[in-house]
C-alpha cells in the first residue's frame, strides 16, 4: 500500500532500467485501491516519512494535487481538493443544527391572552418570530480524530461556536500536521480549540457534558487500523448518542461511496446508524485525489428539514468567509444519491459490530507490525 517508486516508462518485471538520453526519471506515488486496481501520480518530492505507534505517515509534494498527507498507505487529504471533503464533513451538521432560542407554548398563550389590539398582536408575533429564529447554537462541537486540523478549521469559521474539542489518539500525527500544514496554523492557535490526545471512545466515556455536534473524522476502517471499533452500533448507541445534547447531530465520514465501492463500508455504516437514530441522511461527493466518490452519514433524533434557500441563509448568517464547494443547492445534489446506491442502502441489512466488521481494502500498520 502506498508505494513510492522511480519510473521512466521502462520498468520491466519490477526492475528499473537506465533511461536513454533525453528521458527523465520521475518519482511516483502508487496506492493499491483494490487487488486489481492501482492509483498513482507523480511527485515533486517526499517531504517526510515516518511511523508512530499507531500508524505509518508520509507527507508528499505531488505534481497534480499539491501537498498530500498519507496515513497507512491511504491518501487522507490533498492540498488542492481537501476543501471538498472537509466542507462536506463539517458544514451540513452545523447548519442543520436545530437549536434556537425557544418560546414555550404556555408563555406564548399567556402573552397573547393579554393582547386586545390586533396591531399589538402582530408586533408581538414579529418579536417572538425574531427570537425564535435567532441562532443560539451549535456552541460545543466534539471531533473524533481530525488530527490534521482541517475539520477544526472549518468548524471555527462558524460564529456560534464557542468551544471545539479535538480528540486524536496519535500525538505524533497531530504535531506533525501542526508543523507542516500551514493552512491550518490559525486553527491550531485558536483559543476556542481544546486539543486532547486520547482515544475518542475513552474520552467521551469519561465526560459528563453534552455536545451540540459530534463529528467522526476518523481514519478509514481498515483491518489492523486503530479506528474500526468507532464505527460500530454499540459505540454509536452507548457512547456517541448519550453525549449529544437535545437536538444534537452526529456526522461521520463513511468511506468510499462510488457506484462499485459503496458496498465496502458506506452502506453498512448508514444502516448501522439507522438502528440508533430516527433520522439519517447519507450523502457523497467526488474527491479527485481519492479517485472515487466519498461518503458521509449524518444522524439525529431531530428531523433535517431545511430547504436549499434556508441553508444558504444560515451559511450567510453563521459562517465567516465563502465556502468553495458547499451551498444549499450543492447539498441537495450530494444528498441525492444514484439509483443504484439508493437501492443498495435501502436493502442493506448488515449492522457494523466488532465481530462483524467490514473493512475497505488495505491493512493498518498495526496489522503489518504484528506480521513482522
Amino acid at each position: 500500500m502506498g508505494d513510492i517508486f522511480v519510473s521512466n516508462g521502462n520498468e520491466v518485471n519490477g526492475k528499473i532500467h537506465s533511461p536513454p538520453n533525453g528521458y527523465r526519471k520521475s518519482c511516483w506515488y502508487e496506492e493499491e485501491i483494490e487487488e486489481n486496481l492501482r492509483w498513482c501520480f507523480a511527485l515533486n518530492s517526499i517531504l517526510h516519512t515516518g511511523a508512530t505507534p499507531y500508524q505509518d505517515i508520509a507527507l508528499l509534494d505531488t505534481k497534480p494535487f499539491g501537498k498530500a498527507l498519507v496515513i497507512d498507505g491511504k491518501l487522507q487529504s490533498a492540498e488542492i481538493d481537501e476543501f471538498i471533503y472537509h466542507e462536506c464533513l463539517v458544514h451540513p451538521s452545523l447548519l442543520y443544527h436545530p437549536k434556537y432560542l425557544m418560546i414555550s407554548s404556555l408563555v406564548f398563550l399567556h402573552v397573547c391572552s393579554d393582547i386586545v389590539n390586533i396591531e399589538a398582536l402582530f408586533r408581538i408575533l414579529s418579536e417572538l418570530r425574531f427570537m425564535y429564529m435567532s441562532p443560539s447554537s451549535p456552541k460545543r462541537v466534539f471531533i473524533m480524530g481530525g488530527g490534521e486540523g482541517s475539520t477544526a478549521r472549518e468548524i471555527l469559521r462558524h460564529n456560534t461556536v464557542e468551544k471545539v474539542f479535538m480528540c486524536d489518539i496519535d500525538e505524533e500525527v497531530v504535531e506533525f500536521c501542526r508543523s507542516y500544514l500551514v493552512v491550518n496554523k490559525e486553527a491550531f492557535c485558536d483559543p476556542r480549540l481544546d486539543l486532547i490526545i486520547n482515544d475518542a471512545r475513552a474520552e467521551l466515556e469519561s465526560r459528563d457534558e453534552h455536545f451540540d455536534v459530534i463529528i467522526g473524522d476518523l481514519a478509514d476502517p481498515i483491518e489492523g487500523g486503530p479506528c474500526y471499533k468507532l464505527y460500530t452500533k454499540s459505540f454509536y448507541e452507548c457512547i456517541v448518542k448519550p453525549r449529544l445534547a437535545q437536538g444534537g447531530i452526529f456526522v461521520t465520514q463513511a468511506g468510499p461511496a462510488g457506484i462499485f465501492s459503496h458496498t465496502e463500508v458506506f452502506s453498512c455504516i448508514y444502516n448501522t446508524l439507522k438502528q440508533v437514530f430516527k433520522y439519517v441522511v447519507p450523502y457523497s461527493a467526488h474527491i479527485p485525489s481519492y479517485a472515487d466518490t466519498w461518503g458521509w452519514v449524518m444522524a439525529s433524533d431531530s428531523p433535517f428539514s431545511l430547504t436549499a434557500e434556508e441553508l444558504d441563509l444560515r451559511t450567510k448568517q453563521r459562517i465567516q468567509g465563502e465556502n468553495r464547494y458547499l451551498d444549499g443547492k450543492t447539498f441537495t445534489s450530494v444528498s441525492t444519491l444514484s439509483k443504484a446506491v439508493r437501492h443498495s442502502l435501502d436493502n442493506e441489512t448488515h449492522v457494523y459490530t466488532e465481530g462483524t466488521a467490514r473493512f475497505i481494502y488495505g491493512y493498518g500498520s498495526a496489522n503489518k507490525h504484528d506480521q513482522d
